[in-house]
């Protein structure tokens, strides 16, 4: 099969139109990635992920391209657009209904969710999934991660349901001092009026999620809610109504195979031995 690079978008978005140049110029030298990372001195892997627009450089990159191609500063005047924006283009939908819904349910696999997890968790992550990431690429990512979490603490947050299936308190991420603090965590986000958290334990069995990933809903006002799958690699958003019903059909079930607020608690309490030392929070 022959390879297709991802389709870019540079009349949407500046980190497209940063990974579009460095894709134009490179084919109009005849030059192949592997050759313009030997030219450049840089990671071939990295440089990939910023051609296709799903990292951004942290270092000198645009001014090599600059010297590269004789380009005159434009990949340095197009890279000060390009890092306002900290998310890839293929999630910056999905983080703008974020911050507009009114109510958020979220069902997750094997991790914790993005707007309850802790620094260090987040970096636990996300080095694992990135990791030939530079430092500061990491860093960037983690700071974009935390402060979507501003969205609980203004002064009028949305409704948050978040469903965990027990795997995730499980698994240990980062270390038991950091599976300690996250599950601290999430016991005292827990305790805020406008967020619900339950444990959708292994003894519930199959349900109707199984093979899924990520399972969000967005409540937004004035407009139809939307469902959002993520993988492992890709997010999807699902506007069409059929498609919506049906997950919300999903999340129904799984919100009634789940334990209840409180029995969920006790789990992750539970959980928590698992990490010790870990004190037990205060509720």
């Amino acid at each position: 099969m022959t390879f297709q690079p991802r389709e870019l978008f540079p009349d949407r978005s500046a980190r497209d139109l940063f990974g579009a140049e460095i894709r134009r110029h490179r084919e109009k030298a005849d030059m192949s990635l592997r050759r313009l990372s030997e030219v450049l001195n840089y990671s071939k892997s990295h440089l990939a992920r910023i051609e296709a627009a799903e990292s951004l450089p942290y270092d000198d990159l645009p001014a090599k391209l600059d010297a590269c191609f004789g380009t005159d500063g434009m990949f340095a005047r197009i890279y000060a657009l390009a890092k306002n924006e900290p998310f890839p283009g293929k999630y910056r939908r999905m983080i703008e209904l974020e911050s507009q819904a009114l109510v958020i349910e979220q069902y997750m696999t094997v991790s914790a969710p993005g707007l309850l997890q802790t620094p260090k968790y987040a970096e636990a992550l996300m080095r694992s999934v990135h990791p030939h990431a530079p430092n500061a690429e990491i860093e960037a990512m983690i700071k974009a991660r935390i402060d979507r979490q501003a969205l609980l603490t203004q002064p009028k947050p949305p409704r948050c349901w978040f469903i965990l299936d027990e795997a995730v308190l499980r698994r240990p991420v980062g270390g038991l001092d950091v599976m300690c603090d996250q599950l601290t965590s999430l016991i005292r986000r827990g305790t805020q009026s406008h967020v619900t958290i339950q444990v959708l334990p292994f003894a519930a069995g199959e349900h109707p999620e199984m093979l899924g990933g990520v399972l969000k809903l967005y409540t937004l006002p004035n407009k139809p809610p939307i469902a959002y799958e993520e993988g492992s690699r890709s997010g999807t958003i699902i506007e069409d109504r059929a498609e919506v019903a049906l997950h919300r059909e999903n999340y129904d079930l799984l919100r009634a195979m789940a334990l209840s607020p409180r029995e969920s608690e006790a789990v992750i309490q539970a959980a928590m031995e698992d990490y010790t030392p870990c004190e037990r929070p205060r509720t």
